[in-house]
């Protein structure tokens, strides 16, 4: 940093970004890509669908998370009986008041762990992804707006088809970005089986406040994006769309790619993704390493594909193939040279 300049506000976001992910760290054994993405949404003022088999700490993942934030925290388990009122909320007659009087449900929370979504009916589905987009409930007459910060985590079970209803691929555009979560490594696992057989009880201390995290999303708005990485963004969702030149192989696999929405999507979760990292300013890598996060729920394949086997990882995985990161001259604007030398 320059002689006489102050303090850089994005290397200090970076360090209490990572004494908070330290702190749930604590409690959570592994699964760092999860908890990084969380953040990112967060940051993003986005929603993130998880796809895992039970059992992998998903739900340990975003209550821990919650208790590091000092915020509040509610699990709702999707079944096909579940009305929209269990969800939202409904307004209940008092008859010693002779009134109306409003009960508030579980999706009025910081963070909303939706398990199973895709067992819940279109109709609860369909009353949770307006809430997340307006951010905002009608019961009756009124509209109450939702808690701010408010992150929605739904998790889908990829084992089960039975008694399921699979998100709509409109409704799945919702999502800023989808995780796969995989089994921990033996290490991991080990350190598990220890913790839950000596009755070793971890619970993460509030290290960042709700305000503070609100002022860091306000802070991650500020990241500069370089004309060259929003190209390389959009042109990478494009090419879901349309592939051609060394892509053509994948015309006949592909229906429908990424829309405007999947860009915007990389751009904001590239920004988010630089704050975590200390910087001011977005890099290609950024973009690169939320590509499949962000386009792996927005692909339809064709029934090609899906005869082939072909899953939207390894189309992805060709795309990114197809377009290198781009060299960006860059000098970080809010400081000092950060990145690539500037242009002369």
């Amino acid at each position: 940093m320059r002689e006489g300049s102050q303090e850089n506000p994005f290397e200090k976001a970076q360090e209490r970004l990572q004494a908070l992910l330290k702190e749930v760290k604590r409690v959570i054994v592994g699964q760092d890509l999860l908890l990084e993405r969380m953040l990112v949404a967060l940051l993003a003022r986005g929603h993130l669908l998880v796809e895992g088999v039970p059992g992998l700490a998903k739900t340990l993942a975003v209550k821990t998370l919650g208790e590091a934030l000092g915020g509040s925290f509610r699990r709702v388990q999707f079944t096909p009986d579940l009305v929209p009122a269990d969800l939202l909320g409904t307004r209940v007659y008092n008859p010693k008041e002779g009134e109306f009087r409003t009960e508030l449900g579980p999706i009025f929370a910081h963070l909303l762990l939706a398990d199973e979504i895709n067992r819940a009916p279109a109709k609860v589905q369909s009353a949770l992804l307006e809430a997340m987009q307006e951010r905002q409930v009608t019961l009756g007459r009124e509209t109450y707006p939702l808690p701010q910060p408010f992150l929605v985590l739904a998790t889908q079970n990829p084992i089960e088809s039975e008694g399921t209803y699979p998100l709509p691929e409109a409704q799945l555009d919702r999502f800023l970005l989808k995780v796969v979560v995989d089994y921990p490594a033996f290490h991991e696992e080990l350190e598990i089986v220890r913790r839950m057989t000596t009755g070793e009880e971890i619970r993460a201390e509030s290290v960042l406040s709700l305000e503070d995290l609100l002022a860091l999303s306000r802070l991650a708005d500020r990241v500069y994006v370089h004309p060259k990485v929003a190209e390389y963004a959009v042109a990478l969702v494009r090419a879901t769309r349309r592939p051609e030149g060394r892509l053509k192989e994948l015309r006949g696999l592909l229906l429908f790619g990424g829309s405007p929405r999947a860009s915007l999507a990389l751009v904001q979760g590239a920004k988010a993704l630089a704050l975590l990292r200390g910087r001011g300013y977005a890099l290609p890598e950024d973009v690169r390493d939320l590509f499949k996060d962000a386009l792996r729920h927005r692909l339809v394949l064709s029934y090609q594909a899906l005869a082939e086997g072909v899953g939207p990882e390894a189309l992805l995985d060709r795309i990114l193939e197809a377009f290198p990161p781009p060299f960006v001259p860059l000098r970080d604007p809010y400081g000092d040279a950060r990145g690539p030398a500037a242009e002369a």
